[in-house]
């Protein structure tokens, strides 16, 4: 069933007010908020890598507050342990059978801030490969499913930051996108001391003025409509071809597999809705190639050795695929 012109401008106009909330907080980082918006689309989780003190988790705390859902956060540090994100079973002392009871983590929840998570030792880390690819917790054995929508919102600092652990392969895999934010231009940076400072002490987010403004049904039909995104045969074979080329391009150990592609269509069919259009262009997928790949492939180690970019690596390797001719 094809999506009506007033479905597709409701879209929109829901996508422009969230990202008018969230610049009440956010100051510039256009594009990495738009990109987080279309992973929500998407039903996908992000990742959110960048030096201390550029806005990843205002970012995240940003768009959570601009949902009416359910938000937790979760602080990765070296002595967390898996139990402390998914919950535990604890024996009631209470009962005359003495009966384990499960106690919930932080993970049931809406929307899940993984706070700096590599931090956090890979045991603790891959806790989250269950929860982020099938949307449930086993825990002593019982299954129980997490509510829905749910998104995890992770943010890391660069991989040679003091203290930090690599994620593993499994687990960088279950992000749909991952996200570089960079320093932001001069005339940003003193909106942003200024939107810090302003009438506030200490270092507290500036959220006050963002305002719950999507209810969870509401999210839910927005991804159902996400699903309904026409995608050609050719625009699926241009994801494919781009994911393949990565597992041949000179300075790559390592290429994307499946899942790369899967991302890529997903992506395309959030970011045609995100532009008011119920069918995908290539454009689409070309746009997000990078944040839908460049966790899912290894730099070679020459090409360390020679300081190249896995970006670098991956915009030229784009360049390079013919894209399907409309």
């Amino acid at each position: 069933m094809s999506l009506t012109p007033e479905q597709l401008q409701h879209t929109r106009d829901t996508i422009d007010a969230l990202r008018r909330e969230i610049s009440k907080a956010v100051v510039g980082q256009a594009d990495v908020v738009d990109t987080a918006l279309v992973a929500l689309l998407a039903s996908g989780h992000i990742l959110l890598e960048g030096v201390p003190g550029l806005g990843k988790t205002l970012l995240a705390r940003a768009l959570g507050q601009s949902l009416s859902l359910d938000f937790a956060r979760v602080q990765f540090t070296p002595d967390l342990m898996p139990s402390d994100i998914t919950g535990h079973a604890v024996l009631d002392t209470q009962g005359l059978g003495g009966e384990l009871r499960l106690r919930r983590g932080p993970v049931f929840t809406h929307l899940l801030l993984a706070d700096e998570i590599n931090r956090a030792p890979a045991k603790t880390q891959s806790a989250l490969l269950e929860v982020m690819q099938e949307t449930q917790v086993t825990i002593e054995g019982q299954t129980l499913p997490l509510p829905r929508p749910f998104m995890v919102l992770a943010t890391q600092n660069p991989i040679d930051t003091e203290g930090t652990y690599p994620l593993p392969e499994a687990q960088r895999d279950r992000f749909l996108l991952k996200v570089d934010i960079d320093y932001p231009a001069a005339e940003q940076e003193v909106d942003v001391v200024m939107r810090a400072t302003l009438e506030q002490a200490g270092d507290a987010l500036p959220l006050g003025a963002v305002q719950p403004l999507l209810s969870r049904d509401a999210l839910l039909e927005l991804q159902s409509r996400a699903t309904q995104v026409r995608v050609e045969r050719d625009v699926a074979d241009y994801a494919v071809r781009i994911a393949r080329a990565t597992r041949e391009a000179p300075g790559l150990s390592q290429g994307a597999g499946p899942r790369g592609a899967i991302a890529l269509i997903r992506v395309a069919r959030a970011a045609a809705l995100f532009d008011g259009r119920d069918f995908t262009i290539p454009d689409d997928v070309k746009r997000f190639a990078l944040p839908a790949l460049r966790h899912r492939v290894m730099l070679a180690p020459d090409a360390q050795l020679d300081g190249r970019r896995v970006d670098d690596i991956l915009q030229d390797l784009v360049e390079r695929t013919d894209a399907p001719r409309s």
